[in-house]
């Protein structure tokens, strides 16, 4: 699962969300989306965006966290199979 971290961010800068929206020009909902953990997408832009505002690496605002039940299972072959059956 793909974590996004802004929220660690901003309180570790002591930013609110709309000193972030003022800085980067993006849509105060979408920063609570990503604040939140909400987004389902995220624009390559945006990360840009905040980035340069927070003065901070992508490795510091998003990690992934290895799933519980794997999605992908590998097989003795290599081959990939999906854990849906599909």
């Amino acid at each position: 699962m793909i974590r996004i971290l802004l929220s660690t961010k901003l309180g570790e800068l002591r930013w609110t969300q709309a000193d972030l929206a003022r800085a980067t020009g993006i849509r105060p909902n979408t920063i609570n989306e990503l604040y939140h953990g909400f987004a389902e997408r995220v624009s390559l832009e945006h990360l840009d965006l905040i980035c340069e505002a927070l003065d901070c690496k992508l490795d510091e605002l998003i990690v992934r966290v290895p799933n519980e039940i794997p999605k992908v299972l590998h097989t003795k072959n290599g081959s990939l199979i999906s854990s849906n059956g599909k």
